[in-house]
C-alpha cells in the first residue's frame, strides 16, 4: 500500500511515518509545507528508506496537490496537516483558516479528482484515513 500523509514532518505525522515504514511494508509519500511546526529531522531514521518520499508542498496549493497524486498515485490519504497551537490562532486566525478549511477543501477535491479518473478496479480499494 502507498500511503500519502499530509503534515508528516510535524510531531504526530513524523511518529506515524516512522511506524509505517519501520513495522509494515507500505510506502508512504509525506507531504509538508515545512511552517514551524514541520521538523524533517525527526524523519532522519526513515527518510534513506526506498519507501519513503518528502514533497514539499502547501496542502492549499490543489496545483501542487494534484501532481503529487499524479506522480504518487497513492492507495489511501492520512490527513495529519493542521494548524493546532491555540495561542497562535489567537495572533494569526487567519492561518488556522487557511490551513484546516482551505486546505482540507483542497486535499479532499485533490482526492476527489484522482478517485474519479482512477481506473474501476481500483477505486474500491482507495481509502481516507482520517
Amino acid at each position: 500500500m502507498k500511503i500519502l500523509v499530509t503534515g508528516g514532518a510535524g510531531f504526530i505525522g513524523s511518529a506515524v511515518i516512522r511506524h509505517i515504514i519501520n513495522h509494515t511494508q507500505s510506502s508512504v509519500i509525506n507531504v509538508d509545507k515545512l511552517t514551524y511546526a514541520g521538523n524533517l529531522e525527526s524523519l532522519t531514521e526513515v527518510s534513506d528508506s526506498n519507501r519513503y518520499a518528502f514533497e514539499l508542498v502547501d496542502i492549499c496549493n490543489r496545483t501542487e496537490l494534484e501532481h503529487v497524486f499524479a506522480e504518487h498515485q497513492p492507495d489511501a490519504i492520512m490527513h495529519l496537516a493542521a494548524e493546532s497551537h491555540v495561542d497562535r490562532s489567537i495572533d494569526g486566525p487567519a492561518e488556522f483558516i487557511q490551513t484546516n478549511i482551505v486546505g482540507t477543501y483542497n486535499l479532499l477535491e485533490a482526492a476527489r479528482t484522482y478517485w474519479n479518473e482512477l481506473e474501476a478496479d481500483k477505486k474500491p480499494t482507495f481509502a481516507s484515513i482520517t
